[in-house]
């Protein structure tokens, strides 16, 4: 839908829940949007889309062809749930390879970009820790993503860690990538 001077799009979590893509995307569609941001968070359901087999891929990918809907972008907020910055290693371990399969999903269904919360921990008290194994979680981030050229994008948080444009960038120039 090119037609329009500024494309218009809808979050998935505002659509009714389901997994029928197709079925969301004509709806989006119907409704005048010209994208949908898919949204993988701390759910279960949501989480297994990451281990979508090749064919679940494609259909993803049909349906985008079929509608002319695009779905450029994630919001991953699974890290919630299994945060960068945790102290517990298996924990951490979890969030990497989360982010690892996100990054993978995009480069296979062509999704440009994932946007990532600004919170080093969600559910544990932060520290100076978690704030360093969030840094460097999200630098090893930010070279896979580079490597599958998908871009991070974070999220501004009504949170200490990052609740401000100037925090924002000063990750963005400790990790030398805007």
């Amino acid at each position: 839908m090119l037609s329009k001077q500024i494309p218009l799009g809808i979050y998935e979590k505002a659509l009714p829940a389901g997994e029928c893509w197709l079925e969301r995307l004509q709806l989006a569609k119907t409704l005048g949007f010209d994208f949908v941001e898919m949204s993988v968070d701390e759910t279960d359901e949501r989480l297994s889309r990451l281990d979508w087999s090749r064919e679940q891929r494609l259909a993803l990918v049909n349906a985008i062809v079929e509608t002319g809907v695009r779905v450029p972008s994630m919001c991953l907020s699974a890290h919630r749930r299994f945060p960068l910055g945790s102290e517990d290693d298996a924990v951490r371990a979890q969030g990497l390879e989360i982010m690892r399969k996100a990054i993978q999903f995009a480069q296979d269904v062509g999704i440009r970009g994932i946007q990532l919360a600004g919170y080093d921990v969600y559910y544990q008290e932060a520290n100076n820790e978690t704030r360093r194994r969030f840094r460097d979680g999200l630098k090893e981030s930010v070279e896979m993503a580079s490597r599958a050229q998908v871009t991070l994008a974070m999220e501004i948080m009504d949170y200490p860690l990052m609740n401000s444009i100037s925090k924002a960038l000063g990750y963005a120039h400790y990790l030398n990538n805007p």
